[in-house]
């Protein structure tokens, strides 16, 4: 679908947005979204992984016209971002993840939407016309999650996905240092039955929902194989941009392990640090059927709400479009490993290493 609205000219690119975002946002609500665990180590190695990534473009071809749309679980997106799915939206624009569903419809890609945000789940699916995907964290009995899932189902959510990387809460000590607790985290209740979610429950969840399964947070290919095993539809590669367990790859870097034990048996998916069109070409070109964008998805809906979101990912097309061209390629057909070598980055590779105009991190 076509963008419908005509965007204010205040935003010229995603630079110009992440600045604004930066302005509007309170001091720790902007360490939520932008923080990370710890020392930060996973959050930086996200976006080196991606940045020690060099191309490999050919000439002379025709690429007058470039098609950037793709399919992900047999739905039709403008472009293969999908919006990952972020706990307290809320807190960073009005209305939460209704917001972020609707300007993903008025794009036309596909919205992930956490079982932590607000506002409830039928409210996001009513205003998220087209395809959309259900998180979940469990936070009840197995009484509790087939209630869910029958929400979730009646509410016309095409998939759902159980994220598996978040057994105990992240120690993030930017939010720690300003005893900032973000409403999720204020308001849940039964946290404590995330650590014990094993492959067994998985199994009952997955019979229980009977529909196309995403596992979140996949970071190993001996797990991705496991998965395979249990009939997982998509593999979600994740390390929760860098928020859960600090000290791990970047991954990108884990995506490549995941991709060669997958051998094309699954869909996959892959999120931390991508944040512009050349990061989803990368991701593309070792792989993934698609990506998910988080922080970047924050700051847009900071930044200008749904306006700031649709406008976010029109600029993110522009990009993979420049890209794939200068590449040689008019689609997304025959991009593969040949048009990626690996070579070092230019200057520290941090959250804002994408938008080097910036002048350096906004902190």
């Amino acid at each position: 679908m076509q963008s419908e609205v005509v965007l204010s000219a205040e935003f010229t690119c995603n630079q110009d947005i992440v600045t604004a975002a930066r302005k509007k946002l309170t001091q720790e609500v902007w360490d939520y979204l932008t923080g990370a665990a710890e020392s930060e180590m996973t959050l930086r190695r996200n976006r080196y992984a991606l940045d020690k990534i060099a191309f490999l473009p050919r000439v002379l071809r025709d690429v007058s016209k470039v098609d950037a749309s793709a399919a992900f679980l047999g739905h039709k997106m403008r472009i293969p971002v999908i919006l990952a799915p972020i706990g307290s939206l809320q807190a960073m624009v009005e209305g939460g993840g209704a917001t972020a569903c609707k300007a993903a419809a008025t794009f036309g890609t596909i919205p992930m939407i956490s079982s932590i945000t607000e506002p409830s789940l039928e409210e996001c699916s009513k205003v998220a016309v087209g395809p959309k995907m259900f998180q979940l964290y469990v936070r009840g009995d197995k009484s509790w999650i087939k209630d869910v899932l029958a929400r979730v189902k009646a509410a016309g959510f095409v998939a759902v996905a159980v994220t598996v990387d978040s057994a105990l809460y992240g120690i993030r000590e930017r939010q720690l240092t300003k005893g900032y607790l973000p409403p999720s985290v204020r308001v849940q209740t039964n946290r404590h039955l995330q650590s014990a979610i094993t492959w067994d429950l998985m199994d009952w969840i997955k019979a229980e929902w009977n529909g196309p399964f995403i596992l979140k947070g996949i970071a190993t290919a001996a797990d991705a194989e496991l998965a395979i095993q249990r009939g997982i539809d998509v593999i979600y590669v994740s390390n929760h941009g860098g928020r859960q367990l600090d000290h791990c790859r970047g991954a990108v870097d884990s995506l490549r392990d995941v991709v060669a034990a997958v051998k094309g048996r699954a869909k996959i998916v892959v999120d931390g640090g991508i944040v512009r069109g050349s990061d989803v070409v990368k991701a593309l070109a070792l792989g993934a059927n698609a990506v998910a964008i988080g922080r970047m998805q924050g700051w847009a809906l900071a930044a200008g709400g749904h306006d700031g979101l649709v406008r976010s990912l029109e600029f993110i097309e522009r990009e993979i479009t420049n890209t794939l061209g200068l590449l040689g390629l008019t689609s997304w057909e025959g991009l593969n490993s040949e048009y990626i070598a690996e070579s070092d980055p230019v200057g520290e590779a941090h959250e804002m290493s994408a938008f080097y105009h910036l002048g350096g991190r906004l902190t």
